[in-house]
């Protein structure tokens, strides 16, 4: 998607800040409104929630130290109902909050201090992603698993499964590449826009969630098979 593109996409965008550093809030949505993002601000989790609640927005930021309830908690919540792309961000930067953080369905991860320039890079790339992915009509069906890519939905027994935009993204690049197995390397270059080099077992963790939400057994695999020391890749043929 082009410079152009981005912005266009972002002037139709709402956004959601979930951060009680009063001052941060306000100085990203000056500086994202400048570019046609729609803001709204919220410093507590429950303010926050009631926000997404009302409102649904298309991508929320989200702060991990948040007061009463952490971005962890909340971030759980919000993936009870809604798989709206998340953006955590941590004054700690630590690897396991980021992998706590992408356990619980965020789809990127970003340290304080930053340059609100580089959010607003991994949002776009972040909505991209969710974007991207709708490019035919075509529907598989494996099994009990239906997967649409003109919807962008998952069902699973018929039932819907919520995934994070970097689940669907993963699970349609495995499904497209059906019958092939998939290198660590490829993923990560095909799903780019996650900073996944901060940690070794990023696409480890990506894929182990979608398994969880598939219910798919790694020991006797349904869908996603791993081929040790090589990668990933997706199980069966398919119809429709």
């Amino acid at each position: 998607m082009s410079a152009a593109a981005d912005t266009a996409a972002a002037a139709r965008a709402r956004v959601l800040i979930v951060d009680d550093d009063e001052k941060l809030g306000a100085l990203l949505a000056e500086y994202l409104g400048r570019f046609g993002w729609s803001v709204r601000t919220a410093i507590t989790p429950e303010e926050g929630l009631r926000a997404l609640g009302a409102e649904a927005p298309d991508i929320v930021i989200l702060d991990v130290m948040l007061p009463g309830i952490d971005g962890f908690e909340v971030c759980r919540r919000i993936r009870q109902t809604s798989r709206v792309p998340i953006v955590m961000l941590t004054a700690r930067g630590d690897v396991m909050d980021r992998i706590v953080g992408l356990e619980l369905g965020a789809d990127d991860y970003l340290p304080k201090p930053f340059e609100p320039r580089e959010l607003m890079a991994r949002m776009q790339a972040v909505l991209r992603r969710g974007g991207a992915v709708a490019i035919d009509d075509e529907r598989v069906r494996c099994g009990p698993l239906e997967v649409s890519f003109a919807t962008c939905t998952v069902r699973l027994d018929g039932r819907p499964v919520w995934l994070t935009s970097a689940e669907l993204e993963l699970l349609f690049l495995l499904v497209r590449n059906r019958g092939r197995v998939l290198s660590r390397e490829r993923i990560l270059d095909e799903t780019r826009g996650i900073d996944w080099e901060a940690f070794d077992r990023s696409i480890d963790v990506l894929v182990s969630r979608l398994r969880q939400k598939l219910s798919d057994d790694p020991r006797q695999p349904r869908f996603i098979r791993t081929v040790r020391g090589v990668g990933y890749g997706f199980i069966g043929g398919a119809d429709g």
